[in-house]
């Protein structure tokens, strides 16, 4: 898998490994910005496709191939 990079992940498309509420495919829709500014990345909003929910996740899950795929799969 190619390094992700936390500024390169709004927009992005994912597929869940096991669904999540029914969901399988989502979209990063905004990267959360920490306070202060100096400080790590650490939160993505991932709204699912069909239904529209939003989840707050750890970007850093999204390099686990056991949970997460790039691309709607």
């Amino acid at each position: 898998m190619n390094p992700l990079h936390p500024k390169k992940l709004l927009r992005t498309k994912w597929t869940a490994v096991q669904p999540l509420a029914k969901n399988k495919h989502f979209m990063v829709v905004k990267v959360v910005e920490p306070e202060p500014p100096q400080t790590a990345l650490e939160w993505v909003d991932l709204e699912a496709v069909y239904s529209g929910t939003v989840t707050r996740i750890d970007w850093r899950e999204l390099r686990d191939p056991a949970l997460w795929r790039r691309g709607w799969v």
